[in-house]
């Protein structure tokens, strides 16, 4: 029930002492800022990390060939590893876990220009199958990506980045018009747009992906496969199906069971889960930073309640004297606690929030670190833990102020 009498000496006793006061809703307030600040920047971090993996699938790698560090089977070390058709026959039989095997190429040299009526440009040319699409992900914009029938039929299509269409096309459509790569013509069969930011997304769309057959045989690469991008069924780990691979490709191309240089990988799946371990570490640290702050803050309001049951035992005496039960004097003790506790709380977290929407409205969504947010859910969570330890707070003084005396109380100078 509500004691406006109670409230009003509540309210009494703590005009008497603005400055006591202040500090000590500051410290209470102090460790909920902290929280909402350091959970907010921490999200923005990994917000930042997220939108980039965002464009990867990860349950995919890839793995490249590099060269021979050690002689074996009659070749001395040095040896070029190369990948071929074969091996990527070989591999989608043999290799248990796979959902997709893409093998790509790249047009190199400074000769890889790309014309479009009198406009030039120089950009990244990649031959790719289908499946690529699964493991970098695009948006596409129009037209379509890369499907099987341009594969077998070695159709001369190709699917360019919103960067490419701007410099070239600009206003204008870019699909089914033709352009010209090392001076072999090409349809536009799509655009797309990448799931990044600033620097990443720019160099994602200076990108043309044609049919890795018509790239084999438009640009004289015959069998060779550069790399690999790979993706892995549900219920398989990429590392295990990565070891597989490089185990079979090891024993096909006669290189050292110990020669681990000669086929590199990379392992989205790890990464991501590294990021993931990284990001929970963070949080802990957070809330342990927070939670330290709060019970300093906590103790604090501990101690204040204790000076305030010292400076008014004899008042709590005349109380008693008069009829006052314990239950009232532990609920006037514990109310006041609950109440610096409570306010100190809700205005860091009014200001703690109010900091994070500021930032989060002037944060780039392209830098490094994402857009900073914060769960109100776990911010509000945070302050009924405050309150409950305001209300822990003031038990001890509560009871001392319970046992005090009457008649001791009111010798008290």
């Amino acid at each position: 029930m509500f004691d406006l009498d109670k409230w009003q000496e509540i309210f009494i006793t703590i005009s008497k002492n603005k400055l006591r006061t202040f500090l000590t809703v500051f410290g209470i307030g102090w460790g909920i800022f902290m929280i909402i600040i350091l959970l907010g920047a921490g999200k923005g971090l990994q917000n930042g990390v997220e939108r980039d993996f965002s464009a990867w699938a990860t349950n995919s790698g890839f793995f490249w060939s590099e060269r021979t560090t050690i002689s074996y089977a009659g070749f001395r070390p040095g040896r070029n590893v190369t990948f071929t058709n074969e091996d990527t026959e070989i591999l989608r039989k043999k290799i248990n876990g796979l959902s997709y095997l893409a093998p790509r190429n790249r047009l190199r040299g400074a000769g890889n220009n790309v014309i479009y009526n009198n406009k030039t440009g120089s950009f990244s040319v990649y031959g790719d199958f289908p499946g690529y699409s699964k493991i970098q992900l695009v948006d596409i914009a129009a037209g379509r990506f890369i499907n099987d029938k341009d594969i077998s039929d070695e159709r001369k299509v190709a699917v360019i980045g919103r960067n490419i269409k701007d410099v070239l096309f600009e206003d204008e459509d870019p699909t089914g018009k033709y352009i010209k790569v090392n001076g072999i013509n090409f349809l536009v069969v799509g655009l797309f747009d990448s799931r990044r930011t600033g620097e990443q997304a720019d160099r994602d769309t200076q990108t043309i992906y044609l049919p890795f057959t018509t790239f084999q045989k438009a640009f004289n690469y015959g069998n060779r496969v550069g790399w690999y991008a790979y993706s892995v069924k549900p219920g398989y780990k990429v590392s295990e199906v990565e070891e597989a691979i490089i185990a079979n490709l090891i024993k096909r191309h006669s290189i050292h069971p110990l020669d681990l240089d000669a086929i590199g990988s990379n392992n989205l799946e790890e990464e991501f889960a590294e990021i993931s371990g990284l990001f929970t570490g963070i949080n802990v640290f957070t809330w342990f930073v927070g939670i330290s702050t709060l019970l300093a803050g906590v103790i604090g309001v501990s101690n204040i309640m204790l000076i305030i049951v010292k400076e008014r035992t004899k008042e709590i005496g005349i109380r008693k004297a008069l009829g006052a039960t314990p239950g009232s004097i532990i609920s006037l003790i514990i109310q006041e606690s609950i109440f610096l506790t409570a306010i100190g709380g809700y205005v860091a977290l009014v200001i703690g929030v109010a900091i994070i929407e500021f930032l989060a409205g002037v944060v780039p969504d392209d830098g490094f670190m994402g857009p900073p947010e914060v769960d109100i859910k776990v911010a509000a969570g945070a302050l009924g833990l405050l309150i409950v330890g305001g209300a822990l707070a003031g038990i001890l003084p509560a009871k001392k102020a319970a046992s005090v005396s009457p008649i001791e109380a009111i010798r008290v100078e």
